[in-house]
């Protein structure tokens, strides 16, 4: 099977810090791949290579074949890779709707000074993929109101609305309360496998890990340790000792 994002001997240093050495690692369609490993190992770093926003030493990135290495984050998101960040990236002021039309408009290349918003003629997406989501009962909120939970499947829905073929999160439940976790991860997921989405996720919470994933890699001391099915990876002895801990 061919990868849809190919990563292969990708080298960055941040000074003293290794975070990439000769890292591979290939996202297949339909996975949901899960990043873990210990604070500072180099798994956002990875995701910011992949989307532009940062250019490693050495190595190659490719989607579908093609080179991503030197390309503009804007580019590589019009390519089909969409980003969501820890921190929802949202306008605070516009309403979840005007976000959504917002981010509609930026994809199809018609985003201005002087775009507005009532001419943007993808509403009845916009509104769909908020449904999805479990967010349509806020469309009409402001952004700056809406509690973490909502906040941040809001920015699921957003990266959805660029039409994405893969979309990498990271930690795509922190901040967010720990009686709502599943049910926002649930619906996220579900959002993806309708929109056909595959999916790229950095987390720290194991249980979320097995549950979630198909597969996981583990990022350590900028490598990958192991990678594998979840209930294979998460019970091996090293990964136990260096990453999860007792």
């Amino acid at each position: 099977m061919n990868a849809l994002l190919s990563a292969r001997d990708i080298e960055i240093r941040f000074g003293g810090v290794v975070a990439a050495d000769g890292v591979a690692l290939d996202v297949f369609e339909g996975d949901n791949l899960a990043i873990i490993g210990p604070n500072g190992a180099g798994k956002t770093t990875f995701l910011n290579i992949c989307t532009g926003y940062l250019k490693p030493q050495a190595g190659r990135v490719t989607f579908k074949g093609r080179e991503l290495l030197g390309s503009s984050p804007r580019a590589i998101t019009r390519l089909g890779i969409a980003r969501a960040f820890q921190i929802p990236q949202l306008f605070a002021e516009q309403t979840v709707l005007e976000n959504m039309l917002l981010a509609s408009a930026s994809r199809a290349g018609r985003l201005g000074m002087f775009t507005r918003l009532a001419d943007i003629s993808q509403r009845g997406d916009a509104e769909a993929i908020l449904e999805q989501v479990g967010c349509s009962d806020v469309k009409d909120r402001v952004a700056s109101e809406l509690p973490e939970g909502k906040r941040k499947l809001v920015d699921i829905a957003l990266a959805l609305a660029l039409k994405p073929a893969v979309l990498l999160m990271d930690e795509p439940t922190s901040g967010v309360a720990s009686s709502e976790k599943f049910a926002i991860m649930d619906t996220l997921i579900g959002a993806l496998r309708a929109q056909k989405v595959t999916s790229v996720f950095v987390e720290h919470d194991m249980e979320m890990v097995s549950r979630y994933a198909n597969r996981v890699a583990v990022w350590s001391a900028g490598r990958i340790q192991k990678e594998g099915p979840p209930d294979e990876v998460l019970t091996d002895p090293e990964v136990i000792r260096t990453v999860i801990g007792s």
